[in-house]
C-alpha cells in the first residue's frame, strides 16, 4: 500500500474528527461503531487516494465511506443485534442504501465543536475527558495517549471505554449546549485543552521535561476551537497563552536534557513567530469582552516574552495582572506565581511573608519549595534554602525537575550562598 502524501495525511487528520462528528450526529448512541467506521474510511483513503487521486470533496467522500462501513459493521455483528435494530430504525432507508454525501444537505456541516463538547462533558471525569478528547478529536491512538501519560495501554483503553460507556448509558445528546449552559460547558472544554497543553509543556512524570506531542496537539485543537468560535475572547486568550508559553520550549532544556530556568534561557532561541502571533491574539482578546483568566495569563506571558532579559521585565505590570487574576480566578497556583513577581517588585522578605500563607495548600507542591528556596537564598539564609531545594526535589514528579533541584541543593551546600 502506498503511503498518502504528507498533504493528504494532514488533511485526513484534520477531517477525521469532522467525519466522526457527522456520524455521531445521526447515531449518537453508537460511539464505538462510529469510531471504527471512521478508521475504516481513513484506511480506505490511505489506500485509494495515492492511486486514484484525492476526490473533489474529501470530507464528503469520507462521510459516505464511513456511513457505509458503519452499516456493514452493524449488519455483520450478530452479537449486537439490539444495537443493529436501534440503528436501522433510526436511519432512513435511502441512507442505508448509500446515498452520496453530496446529496446530504448537512454534508458540509462541521460538527467538530459538538464533538469537543461531548468529549468534555461534565458527566465524565477529568482524566476521561482528556483521554476521549485526544482519541476522538485529536485522532491519537490509544497507545500514543498511554505513552504520553506513562500508563499501560490497557489502562488507557479502559479509561476511554468507560468514557464511551458513560456517554452511551447516560444518553448525552450529540448537540451543542443551549445558551444557559454553553458558557460553563465551554469552560470545561478550555480546561481540558489547557490540561493537555500543561502535561505536554511540563510532564508530570517520566524522564523527559516535556512531551511535545501533547502540547502540539493541544495547540492544534485550540486553533480548531478558535476557528469555530473566532470571536470568543477566552478561546483567543487560551490560544495566545499556549503559543506564548510554548515559544520558550526550545530554550527550556540544555544539551543533556536538563531543565534551564527562565532567567538562564537563551532568549534568542525562543520562537519569534509564535510570540508575535500570541501577542497579536492578546491584543485582540483583551478589548473583545469580559476579561477572563486565560487572557490575563496570556498577557503575563506576553510581558515575559517581550522582555530582553529578566531584569528588563515589567514586573510591576505582571504583579498588577496577577492581582487581577486572583480576583477573577483565585487559587493557590496563581498565588504562588504572584509571589515570584512580588519578590521582584518588593523584595524577597515581603514575598516570603506571603509565601508562608500558602504553606497549607502547597506544602506537597515541589514548586512551592523551589520558590521558597530561591527567596531564602536571596535573603542570605543558605542552610534553609538548601533544605527547601531538597524538599522540592523529593516532591518533584519528573526526573529533570528532580535533578535540577537536587543539583541546586548540592551546589549550595558545597559552595554557600554564591552557588
Amino acid at each position: 500500500m502506498s503511503l498518502p502524501a504528507p498533504a493528504d495525511q494532514d488533511l485526513l487528520r484534520t477531517l477525521a474528527p469532522q467525519v466522526l462528528a457527522a456520524l455521531l450526529r445521526r447515531h449518537a448512541g453508537a460511539f464505538d461503531a462510529c469510531e471504527d467506521a471512521v478508521q475504516e474510511a481513513l484506511l480506505a483513503a490511505a489506500e485509494q487516494w495515492p492511486r486514484d487521486g484525492r476526490p473533489d470533496n474529501p470530507r464528503g467522500w469520507l462521510v459516505t465511506v464511513a456511513s457505509r462501513r458503519l452499516v456493514d459493521l452493524v449488519r455483520s455483528d450478530r452479537a449486537r443485534r439490539e444495537r443493529e435494530e436501534r440503528l436501522f430504525l433510526a436511519t432512513p432507508q435511502s441512507e442505508l442504501l448509500g446515498r452520496p454525501a453530496d446529496a446530504d444537505p448537512d454534508a458540509d456541516r462541521d460538527d467538530s465543536l459538538a464533538l469537543l463538547f461531548l468529549c468534555c462533558h461534565p458527566a465524565l471525569t477529568a482524566p476521561s475527558r482528556i483521554a476521549l478528547t485526544l482519541r476522538a478529536v485529536g485522532g491519537l491512538s490509544t497507545a500514543q495517549i498511554a505513552a504520553a501519560f506513562l500508563v499501560p495501554e490497557a489502562t488507557m483503553a479502559q479509561r476511554i471505554s468507560r468514557a464511551k460507556q458513560t456517554i452511551r448509558g447516560s444518553g448525552l445528546p450529540f448537540a451543542l449546549p443551549g445558551p444557559a449552559e454553553a458558557d460553563g460547558r465551554l469552560r470545561e472544554v478550555l480546561q481540558v485543552l489547557y490540561l493537555v497543553f500543561n502535561e505536554g509543556y511540563t510532564a508530570t512524570a517520566g524522564d523527559g521535561l516535556t512531551a511535545p506531542a501533547l502540547s502540539d496537539e493541544a495547540i492544534r485543537l485550540t486553533r480548531l476551537l478558535h476557528r469555530l468560535l473566532p470571536r470568543d475572547a477566552e478561546v483567543m486568550g487560551l490560544l495566545a497563552l499556549m503559543l506564548l508559553t510554548d515559544a520558550r520550549r526550545p530554550a527550556r532544556t540544555g544539551p543533556d536534557g536538563g531543565l534551564v530556568p527562565l532567567a538562564e534561557q537563551d532568549r534568542g532561541r525562543w520562537d519569534a513567530a509564535a510570540i508575535a502571533e500570541g501577542t497579536a491574539l492578546v491584543e485582540r482578546a483583551l478589548p473583545a469582552g469580559r476579561v477572563g483568566p486565560y487572557q490575563l495569563q496570556a498577557a503575563i506571558a506576553a510581558l515575559h516574552d517581550e522582555a530582553p532579559d529578566v531584569a528588563a521585565t515589567d514586573w510591576p505590570q505582571i504583579l498588577a495582572l496577577y492581582d487581577l487574576l486572583l480576583r477573577v480566578a483565585p487559587g493557590p497556583v496563581p498565588a504562588l506565581n504572584r509571589v515570584v513577581a512580588l519578590a521582584e517588585v518588593r523584595g524577597p522578605a515581603a514575598a516570603l511573608k506571603e509565601l508562608d500563607a500558602l504553606a497549607g495548600e502547597l506544602d506537597r507542591n515541589h514548586r512551592y519549595h523551589a520558590v521558597r528556596g530561591e527567596l531564602l537564598l536571596r535573603t542570605g539564609d543558605a542552610p534553609a534554602a538548601t533544605a527547601a531545594f531538597r524538599r522540592g526535589a523529593a516532591l518533584a514528579p519528573s526526573l529533570p525537575e528532580r535533578r535540577h533541584l537536587t543539583e541546586r541543593a548540592r551546589r549550595l551546600a558545597r559552595t554557600g550562598p554564591d552557588a
